[in-house]
């Protein structure tokens, strides 16, 4: 029988560090507080970690942030990608690419 070490599998996953939880979830309360945002998923994968925006808790995700450690050294790890699969912004700095999502908060205030 062939067994594996958990800690060994949870290694293996890529996962949001404690900073990167703060900016995503400032940004989420924000967007709960205007009305737009319902619901969110965190996947930990092997290669990637996924926080998905839902406006209803059925629908599929309105945007997913996605941290992508292997493209560190060439376009960013991080990335804001939209419903559509459209890479929205991409970069280094996950407070930086999440700008991207802000703006469309305050769109939704001024109006």
């Amino acid at each position: 029988m062939n067994m594996q070490n958990p800690r060994r599998a949870t290694e293996q996953q890529v996962s949001f560090d404690r900073r990167e939880l703060a900016v995503i979830l400032s940004l989420y309360g924000r967007m709960v507080a205007a009305g737009e945002w319902r619901d969110y998923g965190i996947s930990c994968l092997r290669h990637s970690a996924v926080f998905s925006v839902f406006r209803r808790t059925a629908e599929n995700p309105l945007y997913r942030i996605e941290k992508h450690p292997h493209l560190r050294n060439r376009q960013g790890m991080y990335a804001v990608i939209a419903m559509d699969g459209q890479i929205l912004k991409r970069g280094y700095d996950l407070a930086i690419v999440v700008k991207v999502l802000e703006r469309r908060l305050l769109r939704v205030i001024g109006e």
